[in-house]
């Protein structure tokens, strides 16, 4: 599978790395391809790393303001020329995707995913990695949308919620028919 990790790349604590670390071994020794924003930096790099050092393919979609801080020496690395094309070529590549997380670029990049998922205009599977409950309060808020009539289909058919790394890879490889 190629699986599209949206993620921070800012330097975080152990609590938030160790699950990332653990996923992109997973994502790794399953022989999957790591989709990610290319960047060699924090929590992308931690990832990436991982990913590689398992066994796993790297394919990075950068933007040219970002260039610089890209991953050199990876499978594919595919340059945008900005956001909104960055962020149409990591879905487009993508089996699944994965949300780690992240500041306001990784929400904006889990909604888009959201919102083409909720018009029908993909069924990709996307989970939302709840580690260490930093999406506490997103699930509520994504319930609440769907209890008062927000959401034209189940909050289920949208997103799963994974606790744990282990949880996240075995929904998509379920998902996708993968074993």
């Amino acid at each position: 599978m190629n699986i599209c990790v949206f993620l921070s790349a800012a330097d975080l604590d152990d609590r938030y790395t160790r699950p990332a670390r653990e996923f992109a071994r997973l994502l790794g020794k399953g022989g999957h391809t790591l989709v990610w924003g290319g960047s060699d930096v924090g929590l992308m790099k931690i990832v990436a790393d991982g990913v590689e050092e398992a066994g796993g393919r790297l394919l990075g979609v950068s933007v040219e303001f970002l260039a610089a801080k890209a991953r050199p020496g990876v499978d594919e690395m595919v340059v945008a020329k900005d956001l909104a094309e960055r962020k149409r070529l990591l879905l487009e590549k993508a089996d699944a995707v994965v949300v780690m997380v992240g500041g306001t670029g990784t929400l904006d990049e889990a909604t888009e995913i959201l919102e083409l998922k909720k018009h029908g205009h993909t069924e990709k599977p996307v989970v939302l990695l709840n580690t260490a409950g930093f999406y506490d309060g997103l699930k509520e808020q994504f319930r609440r949308m769907e209890d008062e009539g927000f959401l034209p289909r189940p909050l289920t058919e949208l997103v799963f919620f994974a606790e744990e790394p282990v949880g996240a890879l075995a929904y998509l490889e379920e998902s996708l028919g993968v074993a």
